[in-house]
């Protein structure tokens, strides 16, 4: 009796275990959708404001647009959703611990030879009494992003001008493109 007491107690345990990471799976899947929609939506957005009026539109937009953007997916799904960088431009995109170690992370695994389109970190952790999902992406400079965000020598003066007005601590320059710029990320409880 003992024995299939045990084995009971261990085959719900097991499935308790499975189901857990099975909604886990699932919560993550969903995380990740909603968060990686944002990139595209932001690169096109910057791509649409050149078009229309140059490095200056395509500055202020990201200076006004892109954290709107950010806040909205916020809004709308109940997760702090914003991006950061070690490098920040905006004063507000400055990592928390845990998304600093993460971007720490992203910067050694590129020098190491991982491509850093692929570098995601998701987990979920404890706080205090409640479980939060933790999850980052990096994001590669791309080349249009480096007319902004390029090296001294990728920088027009009138784009140094309007960097220097909209931001008079900015960090987020030098950058080459496909180095990692910073990452997305997302922290939802759960």
């Amino acid at each position: 009796m003992k024995k299939s007491l045990l084995a009971g107690l261990v085959l719900v345990t097991s499935l308790a275990t499975s189901l857990t990471h099975a909604d886990d799976a699932a919560l993550i899947a969903e995380t990740k959708k909603t968060a990686l929609g944002i990139p595209p939506k932001l690169l096109e957005m910057v791509r649409e404001e050149m078009d229309k009026g140059g490095f200056h539109g395509a500055i202020a937009a990201c200076n006004d647009k892109a954290p709107k953007m950010a806040a909205a997916a916020s809004q709308q799904t109940g997760w702090a959703i914003r991006r950061v960088s070690l490098k920040n431009r905006n004063p507000k995109a400055v990592p928390d611990a845990w998304e600093k170690t993460v971007l720490e992370d992203f910067d050694r695994r590129q020098a190491a030879g991982e491509d850093p389109a692929t570098l995601e970190k998701v987990e979920i952790i404890a706080e205090g009494d409640k479980r939060t999902l933790r999850y980052m992406k990096a994001l590669p400079t791309q080349k249009l992003c480096v007319s902004c965000h390029g090296t001294e020598d990728q920088l027009k003066p009138e784009v140094k001008a309007k960097l220097t007005e909209l931001y008079p601590k900015d960090l987020a320059t030098g950058y080459k493109e496909g180095q990692i710029r910073g990452a997305l990320t997302v922290k939802r409880p759960l």
